[in-house]
């Protein structure tokens, strides 16, 4: 039996919450964003920051809408000229020390003092003494703690210590004197640690990695599927000048949460490689020369030819490119093989099935799902005569050895294998970031990603190109979008039936016969 939901009005707008709903949440529910530093969802709450105070009818003084659980009847005043005051006297406190660092902070743009400062602050500064000056430091890993800008909202205390549980931070001195601080002998090497960077309001906390390398406002931003393990975390893709600069987490509930591991964060860097295949070639009599997207279908199709097809599939390949790479498999009596790079399984103690992975990559739920087989020798079955496509997969030695089996050889990848002897067609593909498509984590929810830059040169989506060889085959492939393709998936696979674009949203949804939750 669930319990009846609580009514309270928040800025004039009435609003039902369930019970025990905090008022910062009650009043995103109401559209109104209370105004908070110290609290976070996804944090245990402290009521240090003083920022969130509220006027609440009939209370005697201002209460912190991070500590304060809603009540049946309450008429609740975010902006009234009490609260207003209040936070102004906050914002002042705050700033008595804090440095005018804007111009030079990676958070200028993007952060909280600024912007809160901006809507409520004072227009001038009464204070006349010098400011408090500390050194930056190294705090290991990726991170980098600046104490001139920290106004000990705590936050990052409170993750290593309830949701990383690996007690590093802590809070030294007191007064004016306070500032984070780490144990000794410990620092911030843990696999999850860089999320600190991302809970800290202001640019007291920084990526080394992205020190100095773009203003918030220079970026375009994107929702996508992390690829660094099946956990399938939902990240944003920031780019600029179409480089992507670096990976932030995206909040779902039912995967990550509102974190992503530090293993993932450093992935963005594999996207902008120099060495990209950027048009199509066939193999002549003088070497690889580039051709036409027409005249390398048709190579295609004639290399495969009478040939049983093996495909070598990346793990990493979308739902949609290893629906019609399947495709092909069967209409060639083929087979579909792949392999998972394995590492060191990493969870985050404090929520639920949430972990960097062994599987180092986002699809090997979805590769199984429509006909690959997983082998830690996916070559072992090539045999004489067979045409060998190589999808997006990184080709190991034993691989390289094998691979000399076949009678043809077609790659369809973003780059060249290492060490491939020959390629008879080379057909340029994108990245994950350069199209749209959807992976499958390893708990079987089927989650989108979106294009967030374009490919170099000819590059076109692996479903693209595979639609043409495809339709050049003999086969029906009326594909224009990735959309198309899914649709098709969801049609002829029992596990995907059901499911379309606009269903799966942004957070995603579990294929058939899967629970929904993951993460709680």
């Amino acid at each position: 039996m669930t319990a009846p939901m609580v009514n309270l009005t928040i800025e004039g707008r009435p609003v039902a919450v369930p019970p025990g709903t905090n008022l910062v949440e009650a009043a995103k529910q109401a559209g109104v964003l209370i105004p908070h530093y110290c609290y976070h969802p996804g944090l245990p709450v402290a009521g240090v920051c003083r920022m969130c105070l509220v006027e609440v009818e009939k209370s005697p003084k201002l209460a912190p809408a991070c500590a304060t659980a809603v009540a049946e009847g309450q008429v609740v005043h975010v902006h009234s000229e009490k609260a207003r005051e209040a936070r102004k006297g906050v914002l002042e406190m705050l700033l008595i020390n804090h440095p005018l660092d804007c111009p030079i902070c990676d958070q200028s743009g993007e952060c909280e003092l600024q912007d809160y400062t901006y809507q409520e602050g004072r227009a001038d500064s009464r204070y006349r003494e010098p400011k408090r000056f500390n050194p930056v430091e190294d705090f290991g890993g990726d991170v980098m703690y600046v104490p001139n800008r920290c106004i000990l909202c705590t936050r990052c205390v409170r993750f290593m210590d309830d949701v990383a549980k690996d007690t590093v931070l802590n809070v030294t001195e007191r007064g004016d004197r306070a500032h984070i601080g780490k144990f000794e002998g410990k620092d911030l090497t843990h696999p999850w640690a860089a999320n600190v960077v991302d809970l800290c309001p202001v640019g007291a906390l920084l990526s080394k990695d992205f020190l100095n390398k773009a203003r918030a406002w220079e970026l375009d931003r994107t929702a996508s599927v992390c690829t660094g393990c099946s956990q399938g975390c939902n990240i944003i893709v920031e780019t600029r000048d179409n480089v992507v600069m670096r990976f932030r987490p995206r909040s779902n509930e039912a995967v990550n949460e509102f974190f992503m591991c530090d293993h993932g964060r450093m992935n963005y860097r594999g996207l902008n490689r120099r060495d990209r295949l950027e048009v199509p070639t066939i193999l002549g009599p003088r070497g690889h020369e580039a051709v036409d997207w027409e005249v390398a279908i048709d190579a295609a199709v004639r290399v495969l030819k009478g040939k049983r097809a093996y495909v070598l599939a990346s793990p990493n390949c979308s739902n949609e490119t290893l629906h019609l790479l399947s495709r092909l498999v069967k209409k060639t009596n083929g087979v579909g093989s792949f392999r998972v790079d394995q590492g060191i399984e990493a969870p985050l103690p404090g929520v639920t099935d949430l972990a960097l992975r062994a599987d180092r990559a986002a699809n090997g739920r979805g590769a199984e799902l429509v006909g690959f087989t997983r082998n830690e020798t996916p070559l072992a079955g090539l045999q004489a005569g067979d045409a060998l496509i190589i999808a997006d997969h990184a080709l190991s030695r034993a691989d390289l050895e094998m691979a000399g089996r076949a009678s043809a050889v077609i790659v369809l990848s973003s780059t060249m294998p290492a060490g491939l002897a020959r390629a008879d067609v080379v057909l340029p593909t994108c990245t994950v970031v350069e199209e749209e498509g959807s992976f499958t984590n390893l708990r079987g929810r089927v989650q989108r990603f979106l294009q967030a830059k374009a490919a170099p040169g000819l590059a076109r989506p692996g479903w693209y190109v595979l639609a043409d060889v495809l339709q050049a085959m003999g086969e029906s492939t009326a594909f224009f979008l990735a959309r198309d393709v899914f649709q098709d998936l969801a049609t002829s696979n029992p596990a995907f039936a059901g499911l379309s674009y606009d269903q799966l949203g942004l957070r995603g949804l579990p294929i058939a016969g899967q629970a929904a939750g993951v993460a709680s």
